[in-house]
């Protein structure tokens, strides 16, 4: 409710797969004093379908990433070598679950504004993107819109486990071509990025820079 009286559109919940009992019974408490605002589940994708489906009847909105394909490159960064099999399931259970909902309250036209994959591009590893996007070509697309983002930071100290550059203009190019290719024409593409500012600093109250986002409690 303070986030609401603040302003905020969305409840957003980031990555809330190992709370889910507790969340839902926030969401039925928020509900019963009067909240409105869209609940939006904000996930890496590696969800069990247990898990969806007892969200299924509070969430407005899905935002998983679709990371990788690759099963090599899920466990060297992830440690989940199965990370592609349950993500691709986890997205096509909840592009289900909004198809449904939107049957049901005659709200069809916009059900695939409903689930947004999000896909993070690493340098480096475009064939994994491209892999990404062809799935999401024969599998979500006119059901779900793509979200695709540049935004990869390496962080010092980690060369050895992740790559050392940003994203580049050929990288960048080469990832639009493929959008054509696979005629992906609705959703988002996050314009060429590079720098650290906007990266959190845990140890401040706003971990976040003030234009990004304002605080409204802490517990620090």
């Amino acid at each position: 409710m303070a986030l609401r009286d603040n302003g905020a559109e969305n409840i957003n919940i980031v990555t809330g797969s190992h709370a889910v009992p507790g969340i839902i019974e926030g969401f039925i408490t928020a509900r019963k004093i009067g909240l409105q605002i869209p609940f939006l589940w904000n996930s890496s994708g590696y969800d069990s379908q247990e898990a969806l489906e007892m969200l299924s009847s509070y969430i407005d909105i899905f935002l998983p990433d679709l990371k990788t394909l690759d099963s090599s490159i899920s466990a060297r960064f992830s440690n989940a070598p199965d990370y592609p099999e349950v993500a691709t399931a986890a997205i096509l259970k909840m592009i289900e679950i909004v198809q449904k909902k939107s049957i049901v309250n005659n709200t069809t036209e916009n059900a695939h504004e409903k689930v947004i994959i999000r896909h993070l591009i690493l340098p480096g590893y475009l064939e994994s993107t491209r892999s990404v996007l062809k799935w999401f070509a024969d599998n979500a697309k006119g059901k779900a819109l793509l979200s695709l983002m540049t935004q990869y930071t390496p962080i010092p100290g980690r060369e050895k486990l992740a790559p050392t550059r940003y994203v580049n203009k050929e990288d960048y190019q080469t990832v639009m071509n493929w959008l054509e290719e696979f005629d992906i024409e609705e959703g988002f593409c996050q314009e060429l990025v590079t720098g650290s500012e906007w990266l959190p600093d845990f140890r401040r109250t706003n971990p976040f820079p003030s234009k990004l986002s304002v605080p409204v409690w802490s517990g620090i």
